[in-house]
């Protein structure tokens, strides 16, 4: 129908034209589903930052830690706004990181190793660090060394002294007053090497227990009672082969596979982990 005379047409030109389906519908804005985006979700109240999006679906990491995985597309919200996530579009790429969350140098020769150096207790120690922040150590020209045993930290700083130069960065396990790592840490700093020598270290009995419980699906780590080999008492209490140091073995490379990022580690490592690359790379 044409104006005739009382103002136009109110029902438009062309029912057909493109378009006429969506008329007058609200259109939900797409939203690239990029690392850290806060959504909440509309069916249930979730509310997380985006860790990954992978095989049509996003995962989500809510404060407490708590990580689920929903189905891209509608359902969720922004500030209140209903969204609809979306595959993230690789023409503008974020800046890579590392999986100690530092951003990714640029490939260049590698870097000749400094004097400094990093000093932990045993083989799993090392790994670990080396899985999150090997990255970061290669970079700066950082090596690390396990010493099987805080025990001989006093003979390799006499064998080897510590100066200006040739700083050392160590990490302990179990580092709580009255331990006997922290009265070692102690003699130490009031030895002749205590200016070229930071000790820190992580409250928990053993670095497996630095791996996140949630990581591996459990709920927490196992308590072990005094008198049983503590590695092994946690193997048997979840379920896990411990019947020789084989077992331990394996058990370990399947606690080290579930480490990703430091998003799987205890803050009380990373914090210490950092302060002792600090330390090393210091000028």
């Amino acid at each position: 129908m044409s104006d005739n005379g009382f103002g136009a047409d109110r029902y438009g030109a062309d029912v057909l034209a493109p378009g006429w389906r969506d008329a007058g519908r609200r259109l939900v804005p797409k939203v690239d589903a990029t690392a850290d985006l806060v959504v909440e979700v509309a069916g249930d109240g979730f509310c997380g930052a985006v860790t990954r999006v992978q095989s049509g679906t996003v995962e989500l990491e809510d404060r407490l830690g708590r990580r689920r995985l929903f189905p891209l597309g509608g359902g969720f919200l922004i500030d209140g706004a209903a969204v609809e996530l979306v595959v993230p579009r690789t023409v503008a790429a974020a800046p890579a990181r590392t999986a100690s969350g530092s951003f990714a140098a640029p490939q260049t020769r590698a870097r000749v190793a400094r004097a400094s150096r990093i000093l932990v207790e045993g083989r799993h120690d090392a790994e670990l660090v080396e899985k999150v922040w090997g990255d970061d150590l290669r970079a700066e020209g950082v090596v690390v060394e396990y010493l099987q045993g805080v025990d001989l930290l006093e003979s390799m700083l006499r064998d080897e002294p510590p100066g200006p130069d040739r700083r050392y960065g160590v990490l302990v396990d179990h580092l709580v007053p009255g331990s006997k790592e922290s009265r070692i840490a102690a003699a130490v700093e009031r030895g002749p090497h205590a200016a070229h020598v930071r000790i820190v270290g992580h409250p928990h009995i053993d670095v497996w227990q630095c791996v996140l419980p949630r990581a591996l699906g459990i709920r927490a780590w196992p308590d072990v009672p005094r008198g049983i080999e503590w590695k092994v008492g946690v193997s048997r209490a979840l379920g896990w082969p411990a019947r020789d140091q084989a077992d331990l073995a394996r058990t370990w490379q399947r606690i080290l596979g579930a480490v990703h990022s430091y998003r799987d580690l205890d803050p009380a490592l990373l914090g210490r982990v950092e302060e002792l690359i600090d330390f090393v790379t210091a000028p």
